[in-house]
């Protein structure tokens, strides 16, 4: 597998600009770098949440349905 590579990455820049014009750009890789931040801080945060803060939330929710509970389903044929 072969990645974008510097071609690839100065045809992006060339597109970019003719889309952005060139005051904008700046603006944009900003905005995209800001983002990119947010978002592995918010990783980062999720992946060193406690051991046992996981599993107590984890332990609270029960999803399982029992066997009594399921409803009832009568089938009939149409007529």
């Amino acid at each position: 597998m072969s990645g974008i590579g510097a071609s690839g990455i100065i045809l992006l820049v060339l597109i970019a600009l003719l889309l952005f014009g060139p005051n904008k750009l700046p603006e944009l890789g900003r905005a995209f770098g800001k983002t990119l931040r947010e978002f592995k801080k918010g990783a980062n945060d999720l992946m060193e949440e406690p051991k046992e803060q996981r599993t107590a939330n984890a332990s609270r929710v029960d999803v399982t349905p029992q066997v009594d509970e399921l409803p009832k389903v009568e089938r009939r044929l149409p007529e």
